[in-house]
């Protein structure tokens, strides 16, 4: 894992957020959830099966994104060798993606 300086670490988790974002899009719509960005985090909303929310959010002091889903939390640090932000070697948009099946096969 590299540690990146603050500038660095903004500008790689607002396009991790972008790029997240863009790859649920296509899910959200099939199965009818919101994804809001604003002010620098991500929320995924569900009404279905029931209402909840998982919360995408950049944490600077640590250089980490950290996911709110299912009463848990996960932390995601950069990788230079997969350029993106994983866990377990599982990207960001791996990770979250499977999330958010996992939630709505439930």
């Amino acid at each position: 894992m590299t540690t990146l300086t603050d500038q660095e670490f903004r500008l790689k988790a607002d396009q991790a957020l972008e790029d997240l974002q863009r790859a649920l899009m296509p899910l959200a719509d099939q199965d009818g959830f919101e994804i809001e960005l604003q002010n620098g985090v991500l929320q995924i909303v569900f009404e279905d099966p029931a209402p909840a929310r998982f919360i995408v959010s950049p944490n600077a002091p640590v250089r980490q994104i950290w996911v709110s889903a299912m009463a848990r939390g996960y932390k995601l640090s950069w990788s230079d060798e997969l350029s993106s932000f994983v866990l377990d070697r599982d990207t960001l948009n791996g990770f979250v993606e499977r999330l958010v099946r996992e939630y709505l096969d439930n």
